[in-house]
């Protein structure tokens, strides 16, 4: 194994990794069940989107909005978050979707009407 590798997953023993999400747009939700090992998503589509949560990590829902993935390994929990986040990935027109919280969107200007 390589040594920063080693020195990362020892580290990540005493302080784990974390990721927040941020889910905006009218009628977007989020809940967790199971403990964390099931995520539901309401999304916009006709059906809900349901994602399996990894064994190292865990995903917990503080309002219906903002998502936390947490795990022991930075690397699975930085990718399942990706993997949140390319269910709706934000829009740069209007600002709707899941985007990471510290994530800065820049928006377009729509059609100009003369």
């Amino acid at each position: 194994m390589n040594k920063t590798l080693v020195f990362t997953i020892s580290a990540a023993m005493e302080a784990k990794f974390f990721r927040f999400l941020k889910i905006v747009g009218i009628g977007f939700k989020a809940r967790a069940e199971a403990e964390g090992r099931l995520l539901y998503l309401k999304l916009g589509y006709s059906h809900e989107v349901e994602l399996a949560v990894p064994p190292a990590v865990r995903v917990f829902c503080f309002k219906n909005n903002v998502i936390c993935c947490t795990g022991i390994d930075k690397q699975r929990t930085h990718q399942f978050a990706a993997s949140i986040r390319s269910c709706k990935p934000p829009e740069v027109y209007k600002g709707k979707g899941i985007m990471y919280i510290d994530e800065v969107i820049k928006k377009k200007q729509g059609k100009k009407s003369k």
